[in-house]
């Protein structure tokens, strides 16, 4: 039985109908800005091969390959931001670093779709691609970060997983409007045109997309369990500097870190990586290639708030187990699955998104859940943000380069199963924290 805290658990209370509607705006704020960050990821990716056809030199395979690097570029300078926007957020709040991490993002987002061919301007047009995606990756180390830690503190403890279940639709209603827009406009306009212009004006959809959640996350107040920790410390609750931080937090840092390998070579293999995948390793149409994802995402959405309320009543370890044991099992038969055709690329693709849910929707009540509140945004954002610039971003382009050196189509399934192998090796030391205050550091509570 988990010892019950004695300090202030106001967002443990039940919720009166004002908090209900306070709540469902939270969860509007944060879901808003994961959205604009993964709908840049879906333009992106289902658009890369316009994108690398207009921007980049060479033949087309060199040209993809470059594209990819570029994605990878991105999540090479998150770290950076989580180091400066976390203890920010600490320090400030939450709500007031998110409003600008929003902006800046989908700032870039939008610059990205008016740069001019490599025809026009030649190495400039890649220059301004690279410097877009490292600042799109600069404002996302803090967006995650913070977005997860302000959900989590606003969701009453007893259903937090069901609540921070409600981020990660906004991650999937992101991805699948971008690769939506992205298909819509290649029936409608044809490949000549796509090439020449059509691909840009999903990238223009960024800037209303980023006006609207900072005006919503402008209009919050900061969440109560950072209100709480900052009225007993007259100003803020007082931030370690970043050595002190990483020597008293370096186990909730170490696990977060493991577990970040499942999830985002899971995650960027499957969702950024897959449209390459299916039309140039499976040899499916342009179409059928963005179509296989967009059916699985929209059927994930469907099971999201699902698998985050049974977080709440059966534990984050236990979702995270099964859905670790069953990618490690089941990773090679589905991936040789969607090798059949279009038919098995759906099914695989359905399976495979089924067996990510349980961490997927539980990364909002998990991850933050394991720091205390004077540490939680910086904490998070650096763990998080390193392990994915190392091994989330470069996914796509890893499991490219895998097959092209060993022929060997299956390899971004290997890859998959050797990061789940990380992550349940991680799992085995991360506490339960299903259902606990966010005033508790559950580690302080681990036998030594």
């Amino acid at each position: 039985m988990t010892a019950i805290s004695s300090r202030p658990a106001a967002a443990s209370a039940p919720a009166a109908p004002g908090q209900q509607a306070v709540l469902r705006r939270a969860i509007a704020a944060s879901a808003m800005g994961n959205a604009t960050e993964w709908f840049d990821y879906g333009i992106y990716a289902y658009g890369v091969t316009y994108i690398s056809a207009a921007l980049f030199p060479g033949e087309m395979e060199d040209a993809v390959l470059f594209a990819l690097a570029t994605f990878a570029i991105s999540f090479l300078v998150r770290p950076l931001g989580g180091l400066f926007w976390g203890p920010l957020g600490d320090r400030l709040g939450r709500k007031s670093v998110l409003a600008l991490t929003i902006l800046l993002m989908s700032g870039a987002t939008l610059c990205v779709g008016l740069i001019p061919d490599y025809a026009r301007i030649g190495l400039w047009a890649p220059a301004l691609l690279i410097t877009l995606r490292m600042v799109q990756g600069f404002s996302t180390g803090g967006e995650y970060g913070g977005a997860a830690t302000f959900m989590a503190e606003y969701a009453p403890d007893a259903r937090r997983g069901f609540y921070g279940s409600f981020l990660e639709f906004g991650t999937l209603a992101g991805f699948s409007l971008g690769a939506a827009l992205m298909l819509g406009f290649s029936l409608m306009l044809g490949d000549a045109a796509m090439h020449a212009w059509g691909w840009r004006v999903p990238f223009l959809v960024a800037a209303p997309m980023g006006l609207v959640g900072m005006y919503l996350r402008s209009k919050m107040e900061d969440t109560p369990v950072f209100q709480a920790a900052a009225a007993l410390h007259d100003a803020g609750p007082p931030a370690p500097r970043l050595g002190a931080m990483m020597r008293r937090y370096w186990r909730p840092m170490l696990v977060v870190g493991g577990l970040v390998v499942a999830l985002n070579v899971v995650n960027y293999t499957l969702l950024s990586y897959m449209p390459t995948y299916l039309r140039r390793r499976i040899g499916l149409s342009a179409d059928e290639a963005l179509i296989v994802p967009i059916i699985g995402m929209l059927m994930m959405m469907l099971f999201l708030p699902l698998a985050g309320a049974l977080s709440d009543r059966l534990g984050r370890r236990a979702m995270w187990r099964v859905s670790l044991i069953g990618l490690l099992a089941a990773a090679v038969p589905l991936y040789w699955l969607m090798g059949t055709g279009l038919a098995g690329a759906i099914t695989g693709f359905m399976l495979l998104g089924l067996l990510y849910v349980p961490q997927l929707a539980t990364i909002s009540a998990t991850f933050p859940a394991l720091f205390p509140t004077q540490v939680r945004f910086a904490g998070f954002a650096i763990a998080y943000n390193v392990s994915t610039s190392i091994f989330g971003g470069t996914a796509p382009a890893v499991g490219s380069g895998l097959i092209s050196l060993t022929g060997n189509e299956l390899m971004p399934a290997f890859y998959m199963m050797l990061a789940c192998g990380v992550g349940l090796v991680a799992l085995r030391f991360m506490p339960e924290t299903a259902g606990r205050s966010l005033h508790d550091d559950p580690f302080a509570k681990e036998p030594a």
